[in-house]
């Protein structure tokens, strides 16, 4: 007996909260930035406060990494890459 093919399942879309992190991503990702091992973030005008703040608390728990809070609202993000051993 054959046997019936389950559909597949549709994917999920990406939460703000996935969509801002990939944003974010793009930006620490650039030549620039890991060039420099430092850039700057913002938040986007039409993202949650309350996704901003779980992103800024998720890098800043990150090893090797420092946040600093600039005036303008922005979000300075450095790293340091640790040598191997």
């Amino acid at each position: 007996m054959a046997k019936a093919k389950k559909e597949p399942t549709p994917p999920t879309p990406p939460t703000s909260f996935d969509l801002m992190g990939m944003r974010v991503q793009k930006i620490i990702n650039s030549t620039g930035a890991q060039t420099a091992k430092r850039a700057v973030i913002y938040k986007a005008p039409d993202e949650s406060p309350d996704d901003w703040d779980q992103l800024l608390e998720a890098i800043n728990e990150a090893d090797n990494v420092t946040i600093a809070h600039q005036v303008d609202a922005g979000v300075q993000v450095f790293w340091v890459v640790p040598k191997d051993d």
